[in-house]
């Protein structure tokens, strides 16, 4: 069964940090590019940051840029997301997604191009009361 799956949430308060994680399982990470989403109550769901297949680029929301560092272990088959100076408005629900293919291997689709992706993780809570 092909699956990610994030785990790393919780409830900090602000200024905090926490570190996610994007397991992946059945399926190597390592010809995917890997993207972090997030959605808040009552919004759309936002791309937060996008590393390509091989790692060497990354790309941030403005909203986390500064604060977020996205890296990819492809020997533990993992993905992170560093979230630090953790703000109220970062509470949301944040899914990890994985796009397939030699397009990506240097360079990470589009924050907003959420049709590019083919596996989606269920997603872990953040929670930074105001």
């Amino acid at each position: 069964q092909l699956q990610l799956v994030e785990s790393g949430g919780g409830s900090v308060h602000s200024g905090g940090s926490l570190r996610l994680s994007c397991a992946a399982s059945g399926f190597s990470l390592m010809h995917y590019a890997i993207a972090w989403f997030r959605q808040a109550p009552g919004k759309e769901r936002e791309g937060v940051s996008t590393i390509s297949a091989f790692g060497g680029q990354t790309n941030y929301a403005n909203s986390v840029k500064g604060r977020f560092t996205i890296s990819k272990d492809n020997a533990k088959n993992t993905v992170y997301l560093q979230m630090n100076s953790l703000k109220p408005e970062d509470t949301g629900v944040y899914s990890c997604a994985a796009a397939y293919g030699s397009s990506w291997y240097h360079q990470p689709p589009g924050l907003t191009n959420e049709y590019e992706y083919d596996y989606w993780g269920q997603g872990t809570q953040v929670t930074v009361p105001s």
